[in-house]
């Protein structure tokens, strides 16, 4: 019988950390599920360790390539008709698969769904700042600024993944942020306002920490998603962040005496407000069909979350 569900989990040298992300989804109460995990370049003793869970999980290996391309390879792959993503420093509650699946049978309109989390940092309990809170339905106003959507707390159909195109794999960092804009152009991303994940910061291998500049990664991706056409109004709110963004970094860069960079930057801002983009384009990497309205994925989520 195929698996509902493919539980895609990339790591790269987080033994043994990654065996208690492998545990907490071995540890479902929901069980019609398949676990891959991505072992993208590790030379920590990863796949040796691996070993003892026997069946409980495919393993899939490749030259180091980044998480884009490591959950990439794990859906090319997968079987189950959902895809969910666990970051191997982040946990599930047990129940998670479960509710979020029903969730998802009980909206067979809904494409993708999130669900709450709780916040360790440094093994403290923290409160994310409102800036950072979750939206639910039309998200995609708010998640220009920075990324309102964790990828250990998705779970979309396969047959979207693919139609988006995945993840970015040019992007060494916000390949995610990168994707859900894709995603929320046109589609409504219910959430469940229930917290089924435990995302764990703090460590110094985290790649917001190890990669500085987070927003030169997201200009490029909101360059990308202008060239390739937005509707109407999308189109102004993407121009006005791109612009404040776009201005914030040319100015950090003459402050560090790159002139050359900060005109790189400017260029691009040039280059799309000039372009005179066609509004009604569209990029052949976004799902047209609708499925769910905006307005209507934050209602049912608040009625299922009731039950």
């Amino acid at each position: 019988m195929l698996p509902v569900v493919s539980v895609i989990i990339p790591t790269y040298n987080r033994w043994p950390l990654v065996t208690e992300a492998i545990d907490s989804v071995l540890l479902q109460s929901f069980q019609a599920l398949e676990l891959i995990l991505v072992d993208d370049g590790s030379n920590d003793g990863t796949a040796e360790g691996l070993a003892r869970y026997g069946s409980g999980l495919r393993l899939v290996s490749q030259q180091r390539k980044g998480v884009a391309a490591a959950r990439n390879l794990g859906v090319s792959i997968a079987k189950g008709r959902y895809v969910a993503f666990l970051d191997s420093d982040d946990l599930w509650l047990s129940d998670k698969l479960e509710i979020q699946s029903a969730f998802m049978e009980r909206h067979s309109e809904v494409q993708i769904s999130q669900t709450e989390e709780i916040w360790i940092r440094r093994g403290v309990r923290v409160n994310p700042r409102a800036k950072h809170r979750k939206p639910c339905g039309d998200i995609f106003r708010a998640s220009l600024d920075l990324c309102l959507v964790s990828p250990s707390a998705v779970m979309m159909t396969k047959d979207l993944f693919r139609c988006v195109g995945g993840f970015d794999e040019s992007l060494p960092v916000c390949e995610d942020y990168d994707l859900w804009l894709r995603i929320a152009v046109r589609h409504a991303v219910p959430l469940i306002p229930t917290a089924l994940v435990i995302k764990r910061g703090g460590h110094p291998d985290q790649l917001s920490h190890s990669t500085w500049g987070m927003d030169r990664y997201r200009v490029q991706s909101l360059r990308n998603l202008l060239f390739k056409g937005l509707p109407g109004e999308k189109r102004e709110w993407a121009v006005d962040v791109l612009q404040r963004k776009i201005g914030v970094l040319s100015k950090g860069a003459r402050k560090r005496g790159k002139e050359g960079e900060a005109i790189a930057y400017e260029a691009m801002l040039s280059e799309v407000l000039q372009e005179g983009l066609d509004v009604g384009g569209a990029d052949p990497r976004i799902c047209t069909e609708q499925g769910i309205s905006f307005a209507d994925a934050a209602t049912l989520a608040g009625l299922d979350s009731a039950r």
